[in-house]
């Protein structure tokens, strides 16, 4: 059985789909899959599912739920990955491969090769992990608080993931290959400085001054207008740096 969580929610069965169409399953595995391993008690399965509208009857609706839950995760000759403790329910986290845990995996080996100047090895380490993502983690699915705050933490670790492919890419002298990347990542998280500083970079450097200027001001003017901020140090720094045609000024703002 495989978990993926990166893209919309999907369980794989030896390359087959399960099908787990009612949404309140859905956002109930996704809970599971939030802390596997881990006891999830009925009132915290309860908010995860129905948050502040809960049910009169909330505790016997959840148990049709886990119920059908179980249904749709039974193999035969295998136990099933939910399992039954007094104060709730946890996923057996030994019970099936996670998408999140491959990509975590990878970006550890990304972040490793970087710190220590392997550029070559942190590439594909980060595409690898990149290559995973299918769409924003838990796509369209309407989940509660615990699941709500991983797939926050995943989307973190993507935008993590591709600062370091970025940074690898530089070092490598592949710039040129950046932009068209990101420009899309800062058109889903317009607030990232550090995306505007790399795209400032490679514009830079691939002889492109004007436009990399062009994303200084695109950017001051969006933080201006949606965070109520200025840039921060090191976007000024690279932005005075390439004003003033210093490339090594310019990388190292970046």
């Amino acid at each position: 059985m495989r978990y993926e969580v990166l893209g919309n929610l999907r369980v794989l069965d030896g390359g087959r789909e399960v099908l787990i169409n009612a949404p309140k399953v859905q956002v109930l595995l996704a809970a599971f899959l939030s802390r596997p391993d881990e006891v999830l008690t009925t009132d915290q399965l309860i908010t995860e599912v129905w948050r502040h509208h809960a049910p009169r009857r909330a505790e016997a609706s959840l148990y049709v739920h886990v119920s059908q839950l179980r249904k749709a995760l039974d193999r035969p000759g295998a136990a099933n990955p939910i399992v039954t403790r007094p104060l709730g329910y946890l996923l057996d986290g030994a019970s099936g491969e996670r998408d999140a845990v491959d990509f975590r995996r990878l970006l550890d080996e990304g972040r490793q090769a970087l710190r220590e100047r392997r550029a070559t090895a942190a590439v594909p380490a980060c595409e690898a992990a990149l290559a995973l993502w299918r769409g924003p983690a838990l796509d369209d699915l309407p989940v509660g608080p615990l699941a709500g705050a991983w797939a926050g933490s995943l989307t973190e670790s993507r935008v993590e993931c591709t600062e370091l492919l970025m940074e690898a890419y530089f070092q490598l002298g592949r710039h040129r290959e950046t932009v068209g990347q990101l420009y899309s990542l800062i058109a889903e998280h317009p607030l990232r400085e550090s995306l505007y500083r790399y795209l400032m970079l490679a514009l830079y450097l691939s002889e492109r001054k004007a436009d990399a200027l062009e994303v200084y001001r695109r950017a001051r003017r969006t933080l201006r207008d949606e965070a109520g901020v200025e840039p921060g140090r090191r976007l000024r720094a690279a932005h005075q740096a390439i004003l003033a045609g210093g490339a090594v000024a310019a990388r190292s703002g970046a």
